[in-house]
């Protein structure tokens, strides 16, 4: 009879996943996060409880609506309930935490905020440390793990298999998003991390965590108003034969350049977005960021700074990022990487600010797709869903 064995990190239990080395069976599902032997005990790390006396300072004051969230969301909470938060991009998602996270540090409880992509957790990080002055805010993600530990934990989802039964409260971002969507390894070392409450939060919530709110084992709490209470950019669809595609995006870009406004354009693999980077360079001052960029703090440093006027990406900037005034291209929109979700928050990148709060988007494609029409229909809900609200003002 085969012996059973469960890796007590990860949870798995498939035999074929185990390997036996130096008088020991270990984990090779999980192994990318180092050696676990299957009779080894996880501890969780010495990590002092202690009550923070803290408050948070915001530039702006939250709307009645935003507020009115916050008191839902901590009302939750308190009973222990794991609470969903179905905002719109640009709705103010992490201020909406910040009263939780306060109210959790003020009585000894430790909260960690996890997020899947790195650009996204250094950018929240800062964010929460402009917020929570008196407090050291953490950023731990490549490149940054030589300090693990502090009053309050920002991390990439990969980064929480360090915090093994630490988290009383656990925001998770972009839970939707690659790489944690469908990855049941990355779920169960989130799930671990957590001793406490769970709140997630996301413009996009799959159909997954929509059973979980209508099973029960989720509380959701819906924001589609931004804070400048302006409607969400709904791009227009250019479609046109393949060859044409390059004229429809020129145009696009040539009307910005001339009301002076930034552009993020959005194709579907990395060899395009380089290319194209180094195309246009002979009428725009540009550059192309993926994941495979050595300088991508850099390059979007630059662009942050205006001093490139076109940024060609990939979806590795799809969601979390916020460039005041920028204007959106998706590229070959009909690519199969472009899902509704991917669009819905590409599109999202545009009329975030107060300053500007209007924006536009473009969407340039052969055909349209399911995913395409999907994205469409839920925008167009969302700013429903606020006219309703603003008494058809809007």
């Amino acid at each position: 009879m085969r012996q059973k064995m469960r890796c007590p990190r990860c949870g798995n239990e498939d035999r074929d996943l185990f390997f036996h080395d130096r008088g020991s069976w270990y984990c090779r599902r999980c192994i990318a996060f180092g050696r676990i032997d299957v009779n080894e005990r996880l501890c969780t790390p010495k990590w002092e409880r202690r009550k923070i006396v803290c408050a948070y300072h915001l530039p702006y004051a939250l709307t009645d609506l935003q507020q009115q969230v916050v008191t839902e969301v901590c009302g939750y909470l308190e009973e222990g309930e794991d609470v969903l938060i179905y905002a719109a991009t640009g709705a103010g998602k992490t201020e909406l935490t910040m009263e939780a996270i306060c109210r959790y540090l003020n009585r000894g409880k430790r909260v960690g905020f996890a997020i899947a992509r790195r650009q996204v957790v250094l950018e929240i990080a800062q964010r929460l440390q402009e917020a929570f002055a008196q407090l050291k805010v953490c950023a731990v993600c490549e490149g940054h793990t030589s300090d693990l530990w502090g009053d309050l934990i920002v991390c990439t989802m990969h980064q929480l298999y360090r915090y093994h039964g630490c988290f009383d409260l656990l925001i998770m971002d972009e839970v939707d998003a690659f790489p944690y969507r469908g990855n049941a390894l990355l779920k169960t070392i989130a799930m671990n991390a957590c001793v406490g409450q769970l709140l997630y939060l996301t413009a996009t919530p799959d159909a997954e965590m929509l059973e979980q709110v209508r099973n029960g084992e989720l509380k959701q709490v819906t924001l589609f108003e931004r804070p400048h209470r302006h409607p969400l950019v709904i791009p227009e669809v250019w479609r046109t034969p393949a060859w044409l595609l390059h004229i429809g995006l020129l145009q696009f870009l040539v009307q910005n350049h001339r009301a002076q406004k930034q552009t993020l354009v959005f194709v579907p693999t990395i060899r395009m977005a380089q290319g194209m980077g180094f195309c246009y360079r002979l009428c725009f001052s540009c550059a192309s960021l993926s994941s495979k960029s050595t300088d991508r703090d850099a390059l979007l440093e630059r662009f942050r700074k205006k001093e490139l006027e076109v940024l060609f990406a990939t979806t590795v900037l799809e969601r979390g990022i916020t460039i005041p005034d920028v204007q959106v291209a998706v590229f070959h929109s009909e690519h199969p990487v472009f899902t509704a979700a991917s669009l819905i928050q590409m599109i999202g990148r545009a009329g975030r600010k107060k300053e500007h709060p209007d924006g536009r988007g473009r969407l340039l494609c052969t055909y349209v797709t399911k995913e395409q029409s999907a994205c469409l229909r839920e925008l167009e809900a969302m700013n429903e869903s606020l006219r309703r609200r603003l008494g058809g003002k809007r």
